[in-house]
């Protein structure tokens, strides 16, 4: 379980268009990971749709919006064309990163844990929620940020 002030395990995963994200990459910002157990389900549906909705209150405070998965990139692609999203949808596809951040407990997980996690721009842990509402984390996250 990570907690506030640890350092970020850094990973490196591709998104849904197939474009690599590092962590170190966000380096400066603040980043939040959204863990969504499975594309296109009403709740992890509801948790995007959020997330779209507020990203331009979330960049004026400094903060890129990282969505993580076990899907493969075809299916988040298509989630995330359907729902319009405006932020990159990552594809853990081995589940290194759900393992690294709690939200997997083994690689034989079939879906991520709705865990919500907000890195500050030093790379270290401010947030790590070992579950979310999914309708509520997007606002809530976004209030707490400075």
């Amino acid at each position: 379980m990570l907690k506030q002030g640890d350092v970020a395990p850094e990973f490196t995963v591709q998104d849904s268009t197939g474009k690599t994200h590092r962590l170190s990459d966000y380096r400066g910002k603040n980043v939040v990971l959204w863990f969504y157990p499975k594309a296109d389900t009403p709740g992890c549906t509801a948790e995007g749709c959020s997330f779209r909705d507020h990203k331009t209150q979330y960049e004026a405070k400094g903060t890129a919006i990282l969505g993580i998965s076990f899907d493969t990139p075809e299916e988040n692609q298509a989630f995330a064309q359907k729902f319009g999203f405006n932020f990159p949808l990552l594809c853990d596809v081995e589940r290194k990163v759900g393992l690294a951040y709690g939200a997997a407990d083994d690689a034989s997980a079939p879906n991520a844990r709705r865990v919500g996690v907000v890195i500050g721009p030093d790379g270290r842990i401010k947030e790590w929620h070992a579950k979310v509402d999914a309708r509520a984390f997007p606002q809530e996250a976004l209030s707490r940020l400075q």
